[in-house]
């Protein structure tokens, strides 16, 4: 028997204890798998605005309190998404939870009296546990509200709480590829949007700035969003989803409305780009950690006002090159004084961050925030990242 082996029972005891598991006792059975160890924890979720990491209530110690992610000791398990020990007391063992390579919370864990917090058997029973939790909580999330509420501030607009649920997870890696992305204002997102998929080595993109603002220009953008789904998932090339787009917002709308956007498919075999620009930021290109370049081909004009030329630009990526996407909300925030953030400002603080060695998600949320800072902490319009990062180097720094 190997000193795994307790954790290996826990484990084995949660994912029974889980077929029939509603959310809202997602804590305390996490709590009570790990009862027969001597161990107990708390589970904390990251909030909505990616600041603070916030307790899921259900534990039968006393309510544990907000964790700020820049500040403590537990942030910086969840930045790196690594184990970190306190020594206490109590002694305890902050774990980072994900799913796949989608950062969700962390889990502070209290191991056993006699526990070695060096001992590397308890460490990797405690990611076992965390990444069944990290399933657990994606998979459970929509069957209550418990999941959700636990991971905001404050109440979330109409507009918002649609396209939160349209959207895919802001994090997602395979051996070749890292494709990360993050929106703000959170609560209040209004047209903008982003999507991926990958199939056969091939991952498609879309960035997406719906005209206007709130629940207009979020229903514009949902059916944007739905009908590029409908058309990739019958094999449509990228002016075939654009066509598709155009299509579908005539249908429903005589208002000349419409929505900015890059549409991309990137071989990561061959390191091939290919894509549209319908009226958006071009993408910057970053190489050994410095933008070079922004991709300013395949010109059409917006989505939603057909236009019978496209072309489909073509780049051809080196191995460890990154691809940063944003809305114009990034590059037009102002400050009080009315000045912009800027592409300049942009590219530097990108450069800064990926020296640093920071995954993906780490690097857009630090983006992100300096956005928000500079606006004094408010938004004048939606502001998207998204951050492509190629090479099996790549991958690896945002695995957990």
């Amino acid at each position: 028997m190997t000193a795994t082996d307790p954790w290996h029972r826990a484990l084995a005891d949660l994912v029974s204890r889980s077929h029939r598991l509603p959310p809202d006792e997602l804590a305390a059975t996490v709590d009570a798998a790990l009862r027969p160890l001597g161990a107990a924890a708390t589970v904390y979720l990251v909030d909505a605005e990616q600041r603070d990491l916030r307790p899921l209530p259900g534990s039968q110690r006393p309510a544990p309190t907000v964790l700020p992610i820049d500040t403590s000791l537990a942030g910086r398990a969840f930045t790196q998404v690594e184990v970190h020990v306190s020594p206490g007391p109590p002694p305890r063992l902050w774990v980072p939870i994900v799913n796949g390579t989608d950062r969700l919370g962390l889990m502070e864990v209290f191991p056993p009296p006699d526990a070695d917090l060096a001992d590397e058997a308890l460490r990797d029973g405690c990611r076992l546990v965390s990444g069944l939790v990290g399933h657990l909580v994606t998979s459970k999330r929509d069957y209550g509200d418990v999941l959700h509420r636990a991971r905001r501030s404050r109440p979330m607009a109409v507009s918002a709480e649609l396209l939160w649920h349209l959207l895919p997870p802001l994090t997602f890696a395979t051996g070749e590829a890292v494709v990360s992305a993050l929106l703000e204002p959170c609560y209040e997102v209004g047209g903008d949007a982003f999507d991926y998929a990958v199939h056969g080595g091939v991952l498609t993109l879309a960035i997406l700035d719906g005209v206007g603002h709130g629940l207009p220009a979020v229903l514009t953008t949902s059916v944007a969003l739905a009908a590029l789904r409908a058309a990739r998932r019958t094999g449509a090339d990228l002016p075939g989803l654009a066509r598709a787009v155009d299509a579908a917002i005539l249908a429903e709308w005589q208002d000349a409305r419409f929505v900015t956007a890059v549409l991309a498919e990137f071989d990561t075999g061959s390191g091939l780009l290919r894509y549209v620009n319908a009226g958006h930021p071009p993408p910057v290109l970053l190489r050994r950690g410095r933008a070079v370049r922004e991709l300013a081909g395949g010109r059409r004009l917006p989505l939603g006002l057909p236009d019978g030329d496209v072309e489909v630009a073509r780049a051809r990526l080196e191995p460890g090159d990154r691809l940063l996407l944003h809305t114009d909300g990034v590059t037009e925030a102002r400050d009080p004084a009315g000045e912009m953030f800027g592409l300049t400002r942009l590219a530097d603080l990108a450069e800064r961050h990926i020296g640093s060695g920071l995954p993906a998600a780490e690097t857009l949320r630090r983006l992100s925030h300096a956005v928000t800072e500079h606006q004094g902490g408010t938004h004048q319009d939606d502001a998207t990242l998204m951050l492509v990062e190629w090479s099996a180097e790549a991958s690896a720094n945002a695995e957990p």
